[in-house]
Order: structure tokens, then C-alpha cells, then sequence
């Protein structure tokens, strides 16, 4: 089994030294990446955030949660990215995705394609970013991506480039994490209401919808599952520490069907890989059940403080 890699987020705008300041308290906990969301909302732009994070540190890796593949033209992207590389020493994690929130797309003319247009464009930027990080000059030519006899430059510390992290819910997504990333994100499948914004698909944070995920990953990445990484994060709502933890899934249940009309049994919460809900020992004790049963050993974590001592317990082991 891999050991335990704990993620945490920048939860709040800090000036430069508080996000030095959080960036070495989540080190000396023991979580192993900094991770920073990509949206045009009110938060920090993620690569000068991390590189931030990354001279205030040693050993702290930093990636994103994910970049949203429509806002930049891979090779551009690929230069920054090799940069904050080389600038770290090698920490660098790269999480990509095909973009799914319409309404900052509407507010800069960025045109929202339907999903398969975006993960095809997704799938050729993945092959864009692997060329710019290879040693050769390289050419591409694709639908939506052209480069021709390309020597990219800086080039990545690591080799043969940085760990790219592609994650989804449905089984499109999820091939291709399996065939091109490294590390493979397990989220719900999101459907629309009226309005188009994203809706839950309640169903699909339940442990048997997440055994049928790591299906396809199996059956896509072949010989290659056992290198994959996979992570999970609490979509299912807020993580909670408490002593009453029947109650407290019961209230987040009641929660969940008033939002999506569904119906989740409090025993499919308890055990769901996108709910974390519970004492310090229950938690730890369900991080390891979910690493034994499911294969996942990484946690995207919403609260660095408050489990921390959860973090304390596993990490790397």
C-alpha cells in the first residue's frame, strides 16, 4: 500500500507573511502538498501563490486543485509551470481539469463547450504539457492545439515531467486520468439544474459508486494501476470532529436530500470516501479502511488546524 499524503488548501486570503506563515505550519504537521484552487473568483492566482508557499518552505510540495484547462494556452501555461519547478526544487504537482463552471466563463466571453468538447481539448493539452516538459523539440497537431518544432524552455526538475493530477466522476474523465496522470482524483458525478449550475449526484459519493470509478481506472490504466495514486476530498460536505458522530451524519443526510432529493442512509455516509465526519480516531481508523479497502491514500483535508492531529497520526506511513 502507498503511504499517506494529506493535502490542504489556503482556505482565506493571507498577506505575504501569513501565507508564510500557514505554508510552514502545514509542513510542520506533516501534510505533504499546499494546494490552490483555479477560478475567477475572490482568491489569490495559483502559481504566484504557491510560489510563495514554496521560498517559505523546504520540503512542502504546492500543486493546484485544478487549473482550469480553458483559461490558458497549455505551452504558455507549461513555461510557468516548469519555472515554479525549477524555483522549488522539484515540488511541483500539476492538476489539471476541463473546467465546469459555466458562470465564470459567461463573465470573460470564454466560450463553455459542451463537456466532450472540453475533455477532448483537455486530452490534447495533456500531450501539449508532456511535450514542452521532454527534452526534444516537439510538434503537435491537433483540433484544438497546433505547435510546431517547439523547444520549450525552462525545463522541469522532475523527470520526465512534474506529477499531473486529472480528476472526475464519470467514466470519460476518468480514462484518461488513468492512461496520462499520475495521481487520479475520485469525485461525484455533477449534474445541472435549471439555471445550468452544477447540481451533486448524491449517489455517486457512495463507496459502490467509487469501487465502480477505480473499475475503469483499473481496466484503462492495465499495467500501470498499481503506479496510480488516488485521492479523495470531502465533497460530500464539510469535515467535521466530533464525539457525536451518528448525529451529526444524520443532520448532514437530511442536509444532502433537501439539496439533491435524495435518499442516503446514514451507513452510506458513515462510510463514503467523500464524507468525513467523526472523532480523531474514527477518522484515522476510516482513512485507513479506505486505503485497505479502495486503494486511496491521498486526502485533500479542509481544514488544516482542526485535523491536524489526524494528520500527525498517518502521514507517510
Amino acid at each position: 500500500m502507498r503511504p499517506f499524503r494529506f493535502l490542504t488548501v489556503v482556505g482565506e486570503p493571507h498577506d505575504g507573511p501569513g501565507l508564510a506563515a500557514f505554508a510552514r505550519r502545514a509542513e510542520s504537521i506533516g501534510y505533504s502538498a499546499l494546494m490552490s484552487p483555479d477560478h475567477l473568483v475572490a482568491q489569490y492566482a495559483p502559481i504566484p501563490l504557491l510560489a510563495h508557499a514554496t521560498a517559505a518552505t523546504e520540503k512542502l510540495r504546492v500543486g493546484t486543485f485544478v487549473f482550469n484547462n480553458n483559461l490558458r494556452h497549455p505551452a504558455v501555461l507549461a513555461q510557468e509551470l516548469a519555472t515554479l519547478d525549477r524555483l522549488s526544487g522539484g515540488r511541483l504537482e500539476v492538476g489539471l481539469g476541463a473546467g465546469w463552471n459555466r458562470p465564470e466563463h459567461d463573465a470573460i466571453g470564454i466560450p463553455f463547450e459542451p463537456v466532450g468538447t472540453r475533455v477532448a481539448q483537455l486530452t490534447e493539452a495533456i500531450q501539449v504539457f508532456k511535450g514542452c516538459f521532454g527534452d526534444e523539440r516537439f510538434s503537435f497537431a491537433g483540433r484544438h492545439y497546433t505547435i510546431t518544432d517547439y523547444d520549450a524552455q525552462p525545463k522541469p526538475v522532475q523527470r520526465p515531467h512534474p506529477p499531473i493530477f486529472v480528476g472526475g466522476g464519470g467514466k470519460r474523465l476518468l480514462t484518461l486520468a488513468a492512461r496520462e496522470a499520475q495521481i487520479i482524483g475520485l469525485a461525484p458525478r455533477l449534474g445541472r439544474d435549471e439555471q445550468g449550475l452544477p447540481t451533486l449526484d448524491a449517489p455517486s459519493i457512495t463507496v459502490a459508486a467509487t469501487e465502480e470509478k477505480i473499475g475503469w481506472i483499473r481496466e484503462a490504466a492495465g499495467d500501470r494501476f498499481a503506479e496510480l495514486e488516488l485521492n479523495s476530498y470531502p465533497t460530500g460536505g464539510p469535515m467535521v470532529l466530533t464525539h457525536d458522530t451518528r448525529g451529526e451524519v444524520s443532520r448532514r443526510a437530511d442536509e444532502l436530500r433537501r439539496r439533491t432529493g435524495v435518499e442516503l442512509t446514514v451507513d452510506e455516509l458513515m462510510e463514503s470516501p467523500h464524507v468525513f465526519i467523526g472523532s480523531v480516531g474514527e477518522l484515522t481508523r476510516k482513512f485507513a479502511a479506505l486505503r485497505e479497502r479502495l486503494g486511496i491514500s491521498s486526502f485533500l483535508l479542509d481544514d488544516m488546524e482542526t485535523f491536524a492531529p489526524v494528520v500527525e497520526e498517518l502521514a507517510g506511513r
